[in-house]
């Protein structure tokens, strides 16, 4: 934390299952003024979410990645 300038561009990445709604649900939790890119695989079973965001400082991020991890079958990349 003490060696970033606030506030910093930061990627977050997760892989999920894609049912359940599991999508829409890390999607309510990234900030709103991310921009977000989606790949699925072949199968369709599983998508990769990207999402850029400027984020104010480290507890931000820690606290979305938090949430996002209590989203059962989900990968933190």
């Amino acid at each position: 934390m003490e060696t970033e300038t606030w506030p910093l561009e930061y990627m977050f990445k997760f892989i999920t299952p894609n049912h359940e709604g599991k999508v829409e649900q890390i999607k309510a939790i990234l900030p709103d003024n991310g921009q977000f890119s989606f790949k699925h695989t072949s199968s369709l079973k599983h998508v990769a979410i990207t999402c850029v965001a400027t984020m104010k400082n480290a507890d931000e991020i820690i606290e979305i990645t938090e949430r996002v991890d209590r989203i059962d079958g989900v990968l933190i990349l």
